[in-house]
């Protein structure tokens, strides 16, 4: 049986927002590569993708919002709002992520990541 694209990223997305390493890295390929969109590697293999969620978890704010998600074979596209807390201070921020998933496991991310929106900024 065939598993779905889009229930591998939905559910890493869950262990996302619960700031759960061990769950959100078991959707990850020992192999998987992070990119900022188009190119730029940011993470190579699970280790350092590992290493790289390990601070944001830690931010008690964090949120991806899934606003939509579009798919095709294995290649799964979600619009987000992403909460966080930025350098500046805490805020929201467009990201468009698009994975590429390889049985049960995301094995290549690309992220576009919007201009963060500070929280002081919204209530101005």
């Amino acid at each position: 049986m065939d598993i779905d694209p889009c229930e591998i990223v939905q559910k890493q997305l869950d262990a996302y927002n619960t700031r759960d390493i061990e769950a959100f890295m078991s959707h990850w390929a020992e192999d998987a590569q992070y990119f900022g969109f188009p190119s730029d590697l940011l993470a190579n293999g699970a280790a350092q993708i590992r290493e790289r969620h390990m601070a944001r978890f830690q931010e008690p704010n964090l949120f991806g919002q899934l606003v939509k998600r579009l798919a095709v074979g294995n290649i799964v596209v979600d619009q987000e709002v992403v909460t966080r807390t930025f350098p500046e201070g805490p805020g929201r921020v467009d990201v468009l992520a698009i994975y590429e998933v390889e049985g049960d496991k995301i094995t290549r991310a690309w992220f576009k990541i919007g201009t963060p929106v500070l929280d002081r900024a919204i209530a101005a």
